[in-house]
């Protein structure tokens, strides 16, 4: 009895230690030597372009022309850092310079869904003017939906910096700032209309004055147009305006009809900035909602446009879509178009009704220039700052990666896991086709059990699919392929397969890891480093999970490198 007492003491003081070592263990630490990301478009023919210009998660455009320079942003919702601006002297190839919100304390990101955030942002450039003040800057307004509202930055330079916000007083989103030849500025958005709402989705488009110096709104709020072109149809989700003078005229170009299938854009007028507002003779001017499901190169939810003047006097439009493979099933969300606009009798149409969106256009009669969008585009991580392409998830209170001194990426496993609103430890870049793969030479240092570094496919907090090496007792490393379709599964995947690797391997701890994807197919596989042939580990694997539908309808899938630590 006294043996087998002293047995049961042994064993459990054994198990205390064991666990203790397990909860102090130094988490796993991965070193991404060479992530690259590969894709394929066919070229377009001489003279002509090919939609969308910027692939991939780029939605809600405001598109400016200052000089012989264009400059577009795009929302970002919780991605850090927000707000892109990009530069083309052509309409077509865009670089990116810059982000508006490159600062974690600019606008607070932090602990918010993928679905909050950033929202439709609009910039304007305001031309130098003597005695004008607040005049010889750029300036953007845009939506902090869960943090914040409603703010204002500005800028000397497009490329920044970029000041903190002056935050706006006003209820709704998508703010957009009009500024007229006399200085007076105007700030126009989406808000609830008057009184009580007569059906869901009613909404209405508003204005007020702006003190373009101070930030300071003032004068009555008005709204300028209810509901949208019919109201006794009662649409749904007028939004995103942006207002404009063309000769003596005051347009207000607006979607409707939420941003699904039912997208469209539409036309007003007035003869001053606080109207009346009178819808165009032939709107919708865009729209894809009532073309056949079956057509070819289909393009759905088009709108949100913002229309452009070049030196020559032709007119051109950004605005989103989305490339489906299936119903309205995407993974690189929604997407910046171009088109030209045609103007008749006062008023402009982007595309006829029943025209599909043409995915190879005429380019515009400008100088071509060059941009960043690449097919194959590798990182090193050797350069003296991370290139603005890789994402973050919310505003960082601190950076989660470092670099080893003859370059590569380091990340250490953090506990935050990718379906929480903290900042896990993961960069990620925008799927921008929509059959690509991303590959990653990485080195792994193992922690405790269940620890996890490889590449990770991130949707939303629901809906992610990470492949990698994760580490089992003793130290070992075994392949795993973790997947979440669905808040009720664990927070960092369930675990749908596990593969050994081979005995050398997990000596060294450097494997090369690749993700493929299909439309809605992915393909994962390995090798070590320096050899040709890959290892299928899983082929086939139905991703429609990680679909923009499936996931708020906002944002596209974000891929790139990722560690996680194991629950301690």
């Amino acid at each position: 009895m006294k043996r087998a007492r002293r047995s049961r003491i042994l064993a459990t003081a054994l198990t205390v230690l064991a666990g203790f070592g397990t909860a102090h263990a130094a988490p796993t630490t991965a070193v991404f030597r060479e992530v690259t990301y590969r894709g394929e478009t066919a070229p377009a023919p001489a003279g002509h372009f090919r939609n969308p210009i910027l692939p991939g998660f780029q939605p809600d455009p405001s598109l400016i022309r200052v000089g012989a320079d264009f400059y577009l942003v795009n929302s970002t919702f919780a991605v850090f850092p927000g707000i892109p601006i990009y530069h083309s002297r052509d309409l077509v190839h865009w670089r990116l310079i810059g982000h508006a919100l490159d600062r974690a304390g600019q606008v607070p990101l932090g602990k918010i869904r993928n679905t909050q955030g950033i929202y439709a942002s609009s910039i304007t450039h305001v031309p130098a003017t003597a005695g004008q003040a607040g005049s010889g800057r750029f300036y953007i307004v845009s939506t902090c939906v869960g943090c914040g509202g409603n703010f204002m930055i500005s800028a000397t330079r497009p490329e920044g910096p970029w000041s903190d916000p002056v935050w706006l007083d006003f209820d709704g989103i998508d703010p957009s700032l009009f500024v007229d030849a006399d200085g007076s500025a105007w700030i126009v958005n989406n808000g609830p209309p008057e009184g009580v709402p007569r059906y869901e989705g009613h909404r209405a488009i508003w204005s007020q004055r702006l003190d373009l110096a101070s930030g300071r709104l003032f004068g009555p709020r008005r709204v300028l147009i209810d509901g949208g072109v019919h109201p006794a149809d009662k649409p749904i989700w007028i939004e995103g305006p942006h207002l404009m003078r063309v000769g003596d005229w005051y347009y207000i170009s607006a979607a409707e009809g939420g941003t699904a299938e039912g997208h469209s854009q539409t036309i007003w007028r007035a003869r001053t900035p606080e109207g009346p507002f009178v819808a165009g003779p032939d709107n919708p001017i865009l729209t894809q909602r009532d073309l056949p499901a079956g057509r070819p190169d289909r393009v759905e939810a088009t709108g949100h446009a913002a229309l452009v003047q070049l030196a020559d006097g032709a007119w051109w439009a950004a605005f989103l879509g989305t490339r489906p493979y299936a119903g309205q099933s995407t993974l690189m969300g929604r997407e910046t178009f171009l088109l030209p606009v045609r103007w008749a009798d006062g008023w402009p149409q982007i595309l006829p009704k029943g025209a599909p969106v043409p995915l190879v256009v005429r380019a515009p009669a400008l100088p071509a220039s060059m941009g960043d969008l690449r097919d194959v585009v590798s990182d090193r991580f050797a350069g003296p700052a991370l290139s603005g392409e890789w994402l973050r998830l919310r505003s960082p209170v601190a950076e989660r990666w470092s670099r080893t001194g003859a370059g590569g990426l380091v990340l250490t496993a953090r506990a935050d896991t990718p379906a929480g609103d903290g900042q896990p430890a993961f960069l990620g870049r925008r799927l921008r086709h929509a059959r690509a793969t991303m590959t990653a030479r990485v080195h792994v240092a193992p922690g405790a059990p269940g620890d996890f570094a490889g590449l990770l496919a991130y949707a939303d907090e629901a809906n992610f699919t990470a492949f990698g090496l994760e580490a089992g007792s003793g130290g070992r490393l075994h392949l795993a392929l973790r997947d979440r379709n669905g808040a009720s599964q664990p927070v960092t995947g369930a675990t749908v397969r596990t593969g050994a690797l081979p005995a050398g391997l997990g000596r060294t701890r450097d494997v090369e890891l690749r993700v493929s994807i299909d439309a809605n197919r992915a393909g994962f596989a390995w090798r070590r480093p320096g050899e040709k042939a890959w290892h299928a580990f899983a082929q086939g694997v139905d991703v429609e999970h990680l679909a923009t539908v499936h996931a708020g309808l906002f944002t596209g899938l974000l891929v790139g490198p990722y560690a996680q630590q194991a629950a301690r």
